[in-house]
């Protein structure tokens, strides 16, 4: 008998290995129709991390394939060369295997379940470098290759307590202040950076446990900072003897109503700090928390002087005698102008990039490029472009397209620029940009203009053709329309993929969120404008105010004006497109949106004017008193609703939001009305959403409710993002299509 089982056990077990090793890869599906559906959405591959080798020869890249069936997410490695030939996938473990960086030209370092690895550019000869019990969470080389930082999350008690050692079994937390939940979690550890020196033993490179320094060491705050930040909020210098670092030194209230974070130097000789920020002996200005910290003004000395607002994101110039990051000028205003600034090792000179939108992304230029010093990504009238600044300020444009540029390298060969694409047609790519090279000429100094320089863009990576080629697409139409303020604002138009003339559509008003988040040419594996035009609608899609990218006055009109003039601009759009367009049935009109865009529908919800059919709302902000103390991030409310509810007598903007908060008008609902909402968004409680849906459902008016347990703010998992598709379209299918 026992034999018997023996030989089953056998036969059995490759049958169980080879299921437990089933690896997630691309998908190679093949269509029914032209139209796109929502599992050919999520069947594409999605490219991360991207990196040019130090030769200039080839490029390494992370994409990510997704599983409907298996309900879950794979990451591999791919290689090819610089021109975009011999493409070939590296990595073939069913163990994710991320953040692909160059060792030297032919080594390639990477993560897998929590440790560093290294392999041959070809995929031979794999390595692990660390040995931390899978702690690794993120990872950067010294230039010399003598240090490697590595990020690891260590307990963080400071605001929930610890619970006694004699009761495991409690699940209770004590909270004694703010910011105990941030994004989608409790905060009960945060990210340290670590230093550990790198060996060769045996023959092989080898990270030293022993030694191991933690950069903040006794201090009780996180870097990189939540929720979103990951390495590159820190940069070693040339000579590798300097690390900068990104980090929000607070906790508590304190840390919940600023964000105020500085750039700080480590040496790595002496271990000693300095702040590039603010001086020693800098002390914060008092103020009452619960007030709006507007009252700094723009541009003042202290302010420039001191970075009172957010910077981030460090990076040293090729020779270091300069150290270039993200910042914002105020305290408690995410949206405010994210500028370039560059510092000066020798002189402690702060300089500013002189320009009028946000900067995006940024690298430094190589020493010998005669274009430029700095790169640059920056949002302006609905398309993210690359430009690039010179020592004397001068800004060229060296992309005009329709699309979205969301990333950008040196090639390292001294000619080009990798960087990645996407557009409302087409997911993220990488490609190859070749600035022409121009004469030094003198440009207008004025803030905000530049010169365009002509560049070849070739495209190199073809992820996801196999697909793309198997569907149809809406047209893309842009449109200037009038506002109630005497402006024009932009409005994208995608008509339905299946147009034809002569013949009136459903439409669709896009509401965004932020809500300074822009309308560009961004490529959504959610709000995807062409799955909607698959589905037989006209979607109109306006940059109302409060968006970048058409100045910093118009971006920031919204702040204490959520129901006033951006509003109006919602309105501007579809009745233009309703009066304007004759494709555009506006007996048949509907407005969806997420976070702002969700607290938006429920606004016009009640203050439409029989002008919309449906209505969808996801993770949107129903009542604002109870958001203003249930978001986790204390310095948004505070700015964009100008202070606590409870002030009085109470400044003239806190008192209009408050008052026009869309609880208060449930009594004008008419409208079939869906509440999308994740059960695990901090930053809009999903009760939010279960209260809209509520008073939907007493008032009589159709409605329903999507709630999902396990996601945030976004939609993540596989079969949830399909559950999602499939409610959405069904809910608009049935109240405006025939």
């Amino acid at each position: 008998m026992k034999k018997i089982l023996i030989v089953l056990v056998t036969l059995l077990l490759p049958t169980v290995m080879n299921a437990q090793e089933e690896v997630i890869g691309k998908s190679h599906i093949k269509l029914n129709s032209r139209m796109m559906t929502p599992e050919a959405l999520w069947a594409m591959g999605r490219i991360g991390t991207v990196e040019a080798s130090p030769d200039g020869k080839r490029v390494v890249y992370q994409v990510g394939y997704y599983s409907v069936k298996a309900n879950k997410s794979h990451q591999v490695i791919c290689i090819m060369d610089a021109d975009g030939k011999n493409n070939k996938q590296l990595t073939v473990s069913s163990k994710s295997e991320t953040d692909p960086t160059w060792f030297d030209a032919n080594t390639i370092a990477y993560l897998s379940g929590g440790e560093i690895w290294t392999m041959k550019a070809d995929g031979s000869e794999r390595h692990q470098l660390s040995q931390t019990e899978g702690k690794v969470e993120g990872f950067k080389f010294s230039p010399d290759r003598k240090h490697v930082i590595i990020i690891k999350s260590i307990p963080f008690h400071e605001v929930i307590k610890e619970n006694p050692s004699d009761l495991p079994k409690a699940t209770g937390r004590r909270v004694t202040d703010l910011m105990y939940r941030h994004w989608d979690h409790y905060v009960e550890s945060i990210q340290h950076p670590y230093l550990a020196k790198l060996e060769m033993r045996d023959d092989k490179l080898e990270m030293v446990n022993d030694g191991i320094v933690d950069i903040l060491d006794g201090e009780p705050y996180e870097c990189p900072m939540e929720p979103f930040g990951g390495i590159e909020q820190l940069a070693w210098s040339p000579d590798s003897k300097t690390i900068a670092y990104t980090c929000r030194k607070k906790t508590g209230l304190e840390y919940s109503i600023s964000t105020d974070s500085d750039i700080y130097l480590y040496n790595i000789g002496t271990r000693k700090t300095t702040n590039l920020c603010k001086p020693a002996d800098y002390k914060a200005p008092a103020n009452d928390p619960t007030r709006t910290l507007k009252i700094q003004a723009v541009n003042a000395p202290e302010n420039l002087k001191n970075n009172v607002g957010y910077d981030q994101n460090p990076q040293f110039s090729p020779d270091g005698k300069y150290i270039a990051w993200q910042s914002m000028e105020r305290d408690g205003y995410e949206a405010d102008l994210n500028r370039l600034c560059i510092y000066e090792m020798a002189t402690g000179i702060k300089r500013y990039v002189n320009w009028k939108s946000d900067v995006e992304a940024f690298c430094w230029a190589p020493q010998n490029d005669k274009l430029a010093q700095l790169y640059f990504l920056s949002v302006w009238h609905g398309c993210n472009n690359m430009y690039c600044v010179n020592w004397k300020g001068e800004v060229k444009q060296l992309t005009e397209s329709w699309g979205d540029w969301t990333s950008l390298q040196p090639a390292n060969d001294g000619k080009h620029l990798i960087a990645t694409r996407q557009s409302l047609s087409a997911p993220t790519d990488i490609y190859r940009v070749t600035p022409s090279p121009v004469e030094e000429q003198p440009l207008d100094a004025t803030p905000g203009t530049h010169h365009i320089v002509e560049s070849y863009i070739e495209q190199i990576s073809f992820e996801n053709k196999h697909i793309l080629d198997q569907l149809d697409f809406g047209k893309v139409m842009q449109r200037w329309v009038p506002t109630s303020d005497g402006k024009q604002e932009l409005v994208w138009i995608v008509l339905p993929a299946n147009y034809e003339e002569g013949k009136k559509y459903p439409t669709l008003l896009f509401c965004e969120g932020g809500p300074q988040s822009p309308v560009s040419q961004f490529w959504s594996y959610r709000w995807n404008f062409q799955m909607m035009a698959a589905n037989g609608y006209v979607v109109v899609a306006p940059n109302r105010h409060g968006l970048p990218g058409f100045g910093q006055e118009w971006k920031e009109q919204i702040s204490g004006d959520w129901t006033g003039q951006c509003m109006s601009d919602y309105l501007a759009a579809i009745d233009d497109a309703a009066n304007n367009l004759s494709f555009v049935d506006k007996d048949r009109l509907g407005a969806v949106g997420a976070s702002f865009g969700g607290f938006s529908v429920y606004y016009l919800a009640g203050h439409h004017d029989k002008r919309f059919k449906a209505f969808i709302s996801h993770d949107g902000a129903f009542n604002l008193a109870a958001m203003y103390l249930e978001t986790e991030e204390n310095w948004f409310s505070n700015w964009e609703y100008d202070e606590a509810y409870w002030h009085r007598p109470q400044m003239p903007n806190a008192k209009k939001t408050y008052h026009d908060s869309p609880h208060k008008y449930v009594e004008n609902w008419d409208t079939p009305i869906l509440c999308i909402h994740g059960e695990k968004d901090y930053r809009i409680n999903y009760t939010q959403g279960m209260a809209a849906f509520n008073a939907a459902r007493m008032k009589g008016i159709p409605a329903e409710l999507l709630i999902f347990p396990d996601e945030n703010h976004w939609v993540l998992k596989p079969q949830n993002g399909i559950l999602w598709q499939r409610t959405f379209f069904n809910w608009l299918d049935r109240w405006l299509k025939d």
